[in-house]
């Protein structure tokens, strides 16, 4: 069988999975599990092939035209070249981690026939983005992403919370979409052709006409679908799914999709230097901003999708200083240790039994109950704060380090301005990245919160899993970086002394700062009960912490029933804290800015078509009843008044004439 063959194989058995999963959900409940397992699967097992054939050599394409369209045509086609190829396994492997999770996961849930189809059918939507030579077809894995997102973050619909989300998930993201669908026509318009080849062709020889536009156009959709700032604000909130659609999501597919495409049309993107500083600025916030919010997040989850946030801003600062081999690196290692994390959290808020208490504050004695989520969750940890050996470290460093070469004028696709901006932002998140992924594994495993009620072992299905995820998330990093650069365009991805050190020592200072918080606040909450708060001197440093201790649960009456009082992630903000947890209040400013004036607009409009419209209409159709209604009343039905108003009309038309004529 040929390559080209095994490629649309890949995209298309989850979909045929999904399909299958559909229609057989209600009467064959029993192939519901092997209709969502075996076709991914299959798909890792074929994308696997499609890779060791491709080799990072030359690229697989293969087209036919889809339909004619008179201008410029749309072609069903494919262009797997070494970043596709290694992409679509990732996809391949966390898509059926989440599958064979979910079976234990979800085991009890009513509609788990749908939403393993539809699972299928993301998995296989993402699978065209990755291997799709045409931007039209590209396009329609990415909006099948955006639809599936939208049912499955929603998948608990009768909860306010998750409708809410899932709105929000979808507007967001079609409010980038919209721009990135107009830049998609003006590139194809200046290239003369939707094949990618074909338009990085005209790139390379200036056939755009007009590049910043089009390269802000299109990095407005990458935005929202990556979640980067300002349309960044849809992903903490997509958290009211179930845990696995968050792995799925983060590790995978629709935030990926972003990072991917640009990285796949990167030459569009340098052929703007002011585009280039505007993705490096973007990033930049991203990465900082997401850093202090995860740092005041209370619900595991959330801090999780902050952190993705932030690693996502670290392959579109990659991209910024064009070194897309760096982005895809990390976007491939992130992949691994992120889909560890969630569904380790998964595990943890299985244990506890509800999701309601995935707030870190409440927990408590986690390290015994759940040993392996502890474990995997620890190396995920590790790798997440850069440091070695773990992958993380190997993935970030290569992004610090192509920052570096273009501060150092090494490189003429990025401007310096753009390395020194993702040099120090990515310095800075290295710091509270460390920070907070500390904060979460100690509020997780030594937390002093409420002692949930013990529900027995996960089943295997979900453990399993974890530890064939710890694998990459601990050694992919150290044998990646040295084979990649072949499937990579030959870029060294090794990294760096002075990078290295600088990141692994903000990293090591951010995990110390925070650990060194803990143990203060834990070992002050320790000998002052929160109770006593009261009797502390007035004016004593003591009682101003502890008051501060007590904000955290003040509808608590002692330590043993509140929220753990230990948490460093608010000593190390002060008074910045009650601002990041709620997002710097983002949401606000857009609730102000976009939100109110579409609802008072929207109230205008109503009280326009009601009060004046439609006077206008019961006007219109009132005179005709009215003059109905007065000769209705003339049509009396006796003879007599139909004489005497006709002998009384012909006299008056007689004199009317007399009067006429005697005019004339």
């Amino acid at each position: 069988m040929t390559t080209t063959t095994l490629a649309v194989l890949v995209p298309l058995l989850p979909f045929l999975g999904a399909a299958a999963g559909l229609l057989l959900g209600r009467t064959a409940p029993g192939f519901v599990r092997p209709l969502a397992v075996l076709p991914t699967l299959a798909a890792l097992v074929l994308a696997a092939i499609v890779a060791v054939r491709q080799g990072g050599d030359d690229s697989v394409d293969a087209a036919t035209e889809l339909t004619p369209t008179g201008s410029i045509p749309i072609e069903l086609a494919l262009h797997i070249d070494g970043f596709a190829a290694l992409v679509a396994v990732l996809v391949g492997l966390v898509a059926t981690c989440v599958q064979i999770y979910s079976t234990g996961y979800l085991r009890e849930d009513p509609r788990y026939p749908s939403y393993a189809a539809l699972v299928s059918l993301f998995t296989s939507a993402m699978l065209l983005v990755v291997y799709s030579g045409d931007l039209i077809v590209l396009l329609v894995g990415w909006e099948v992403m955006g639809i599936c997102s939208y049912f499955l973050v929603g998948h608990y619909w009768e909860t306010p919370e998750a409708r809410a989300a899932s709105i929000k998930a979808f507007l967001v993201t079609k409010l980038g979409d919209v721009p990135f669908l107009i830049g998609l026509f003006a590139v194809a318009t200046d290239a003369g052709s939707f094949r990618i080849t074909q338009v990085l062709a005209a790139v390379a020889h200036g056939g755009l006409d007009h590049p910043t536009l089009v390269a802000l156009l299109l990095l407005a959709g990458v935005a929202g679908k990556s979640a980067q700032f300002p349309l960044h604000t849809w992903l903490p909130d997509a958290m009211a799914g179930p845990t696995p659609v968050s792995a799925l999501i983060h590790a995978a597919t629709m935030v990926a999709a972003g990072v991917y495409f640009v990285a796949r049309l990167l030459p569009v993107f340098e052929a703007s230097a002011a585009a280039m500083i505007v993705l490096a600025a973007m990033a930049a916030v991203t990465m900082v901003g997401s850093g202090l919010a995860a740092l005041a997040q209370d619900d595991i989850k959330r801090v999780l999708a902050y952190s993705t946030i932030g690693q996502l801003g670290y392959m579109a600062g990659a991209l910024a200083v064009g070194d897309r081999g760096a982005a895809v690196f990390h976007l491939l290692s992130h992949g691994a240790f992120k889909a560890l994390l969630f569904l380790a959290a998964g595990v943890i808020i299985h244990a506890a039994g509800t999701n309601s208490l995935a707030a870190m504050s409440r927990m408590s004695h986690l390290r015994d109950r759940v040993p392996d989520a502890y474990w995997t969750m620890t190396v995920a940890l590790l790798a997440l704060a850069a440091i070695p050996p773990f992958s993380g470290f190997f993935s970030k460093e290569s992004v610090l380090g192509a920052a570096e070469h273009v501060t150092a004028g090494h490189t003429e696709h990025a401007p310096g301005a753009a390395g020194w901006i993702i040099l120090v932002a990515g310095l800075i998140a290295a710091l509270l990245t460390a920070a907070y992924a500390t904060r979460l594994w100690l509020l997780a495993f030594r937390g002093r919160g409420i002692e949930a009620p013990d529900h027995g072992r996960q089943p295997l299905t979900m453990t399993v899993v974890l530890w064939v995820l710890a694998v990459p998330s601990l050694v992919l990093g150290g044998l990646a970086y040295r084979t990649l650069p072949d499937w990579f365009d030959g870029n060294d991805l090794a990294p760096t002394l002075t990078t290295s050190v600088l990141g692994t020592g903000v990293a090591l200072a951010g995990g110390l700062f925070t650990y060194a918080a803990w143990r203060h606040l834990a070992g002050f909450a320790a000998r002052v009960p929160l109770g006593a708060v009261a009797a502390h001197p007035e004016g004593d440093a003591a009682q101003v912490e502890a008051e501060a201790i007590a904000t955290h649960a003040p509808a608590y009456g002692d330590v043993a029933s509140a929220p753990d009082p230990a948490d460093p992630g608010r000593l190390l903000l002060g008074p910045l804290h009650r601002h990041a947890a709620v997002g710097f209040h983002l949401d606000a400013v857009y609730q102000a800015l976009f939100v109110r004036p579409v609802q008072a607009g929207a109230s205008l409009v109503r009280f326009l078509d009601r009060e004046v419209v439609d006077t206008y209409v019961r006007g219109a159709g009132a005179l005709p009843r009215w003059l109905g209604i007065a000769v209705r009343r003339a049509q009396t039905g006796n003879l007599q008044t139909y004489v005497s108003a006709l002998l009384a009309g012909t006299v008056v038309l007689a004199v009317a004439a007399l009067l006429v004529a005697s005019g004339a």
